[in-house]
């Protein structure tokens, strides 16, 4: 399980290696991605508090990166942290997210980004639940959800 410790160690001394890289010119990300997703994900924006669509779902399955579809989060470690932006305590796989320190706005702050495309997804703070108290802070544009299979 990742700690804050841990997070900040990766932001700092470099993170895990991904298990792939995609990597696209701006031109083909742009035309893979609507213009909000591109915004969010190519940009580093931020969608509205509570104006995304997976605010508030917690269907069973696994959260997808937009851009390449690797997997982040999966539903059972989401949590309403009631910020506006889905949240989970740890990502899929210790290696599924790079770290990096953020300085923008006049705040410092840890970006969470995918670690196979360098996607932007949103930020990670340790004021979540136990046993991690990590709650990545996620912009719903920035993912997709796979659900499970309920019909076998």
């Amino acid at each position: 399980m990742l700690t804050w410790k841990d997070v900040i160690n990766f932001a700092v001394n470099g993170n895990p290696k991904p298990d792939s890289r995609v990597e696209k010119t701006e031109a083909e990300w742009s035309a893979q991605l609507t213009p909000e997703q591109y915004r969010i994900t190519r940009q580093k924006g931020t969608e509205r508090a509570h104006s995304g669509a997976l605010c508030t779902t917690y269907d069973a399955g696994k959260y997808n990166c937009v851009c390449c579809n690797t997997p982040l989060f999966d539903s059972t470690i989401k949590f309403s942290s009631g910020t506006g932006w889905p949240s989970f305590t740890q990502p899929i796989k210790e290696n599924a997210i790079k770290y990096e320190k953020d300085t923008s706005y006049g705040m410092v702050r840890v970006e969470v980004m995918c670690n196979t495309c360098d996607a932007h997804l949103g930020h990670i703070f340790p004021d979540g639940p136990e046993p991690s108290g990590l709650r990545y802070c996620i912009n719903s544009e920035s993912m997709v959800l796979e659900k499970e299979d309920t019909n076998e």
